[in-house]
């Protein structure tokens, strides 16, 4: 269900993406943990463009405008809004560990945006939660309301709302699709059932992790993970091969 453009979500995610940095700068450049998400992501992003550009679905990523930030926050999180905005939280990097394991999770949540599961999640909000099915009605009628819909579809911020509906499938998707961009991108996809694993075991206290709140955590998702890594590592092509 895709009821609003690709088109309409890049403008209402820009102004998000800018109100969130306003009220959550980034860290400096000179960080050497910036310098590897940024690192990443320029791996990541091309390889996002060639493989689409493969499958003639280059359109996907069309007028999008990369960029790689991180906060200092001790959320474990990480999101991707439509247009390429990707924003890391400093939090997250005890779990990922190293460049490889961060290098899912970047890849993971570009999976996302690139295959519009946002947009469904926003498109059945916006009918659930607001009975209208176009976006500049919304914003127009219920513009808080609306934006607050946007950062929950796209993961920024608390989580208001239960797993949706198709959850499950979107992170798999997103998980199979994320190892072949980390894979093409220079990184050893068997490093993603290990990063997850880590997530998993996190989440095992009383209060789950922000990152966990929608994405499935049981053990079929590990297994379904760890059954993919000989596909993805076909993809893999280490640096100066």
């Amino acid at each position: 269900m895709n009821l609003v453009s690709e088109s309409e979500l890049m403008k209402m995610s820009l102004t998000s993406y800018n109100e969130f940095l306003s009220e959550n700068p980034p860290m400096s450049d000179s960080a050497a943990n910036v310098q590897m998400v940024k690192r990443i992501g320029s791996k990541i992003s091309t390889a996002v463009e060639k493989f689409l550009g493969d499958h003639k679905m280059g359109d996907r990523v069309e007028g999008y405008n990369w960029e790689f930030n991180l906060v200092n926050s001790d959320q474990l999180n990480a999101w991707c809004m439509p247009g390429g905005k990707v924003v890391v939280y400093t939090g997250l990097l005890p779990v990922t560990k190293d460049e490889k394991g961060l290098a899912f999770v970047m890849g993971h949540e570009v999976a996302h945006a690139v295959a519009r599961h946002g947009n469904e999640r926003m498109s059945q909000n916006l009918l659930a939660q607001t009975g209208a099915v176009a976006l500049d009605a919304a914003l127009y009628d219920k513009p808080d309301e609306t934006r607050d819909l946007f950062n929950t579809a796209y993961g920024v911020g608390a989580q208001v709302g239960g797993i949706l509906p198709f959850s499950r499938l979107h992170e798999s998707e997103a998980d199979k699709l994320g190892m072949i961009f980390m894979a093409m991108a220079g990184y050893d996809p068997s490093e993603a059932p290990k990063v997850w694993q880590r997530m998993i075991d996190l989440n095992k206290g009383p209060k789950p992790l922000e990152i966990m709140s929608t994405h499935p955590s049981d053990d079929k998702r590990i297994a379904d993970i760890k059954a993919y890594v000989p596909h993805a590592i076909k993809y893999y092509r280490q640096e100066g091969e």
